[in-house]
């Protein structure tokens, strides 16, 4: 990791994401750039409760749970950024563009997702991220989406 770039660990998303089992989709989030860009982490392993049914026999993590854990990076890097540890952080999918599904996603894979900030500043309400989930070096996903950070739940609206 660079210099001045930060990183959060399961315990700092937790301060920071209301998700928790099953839908804590990111275990670890690197290379923190402001809100500007990060690096999420996920490994997908067979005791997630969505591999039971999705689908039996040939394991696939869906694709929802993929841009979900895309979005969960984007709201640990805002929440880093801006220091909301322990605000209660809400964010709310707006809009998801473009998205595309390029290669299966299965137990023993470790997702990394790039995220990077199109549209959104430190006390804006509305955000649009572009990310890329890649497995091996390997696009899985790809997607653009729009969120809107509950300041108020957060404790820092008027």
């Amino acid at each position: 990791m660079s210099d001045g770039l930060k990183s959060a660990d399961i315990q700092l998303i937790q301060r920071l994401i209301p998700h928790r089992y099953p839908f804590l989709l990111v275990d670890k989030v690197t290379d923190i750039d402001g809100t500007a860009s990060a690096i999420g982490w996920k490994n997908v392993t067979m005791n997630e409760p969505h591999f039971q049914g999705h689908f039996p026999g040939t394991p696939i993590m869906p694709g929802v749970t993929i841009v979900e854990a895309m979005a969960q990076t984007a709201a640990v890097m805002c929440g880093v950024a801006m220091g909301l540890e322990d605000k209660d952080l809400l964010i709310y999918f707006m809009a998801i563009d473009g998205c595309k599904f390029r290669r299966k996603v299965i137990p023993g894979d470790v997702l990394r997702m790039e995220l990077d900030t199109l549209r959104g500043k430190e006390g804006a309400k509305v955000w649009k991220f572009k990310g890329r989930a890649t497995v091996e070096g390997e696009l899985a996903c790809e997607a653009e989406f729009t969120a809107m950070m509950d300041l108020d739940a957060a404790g820092g609206g008027a």
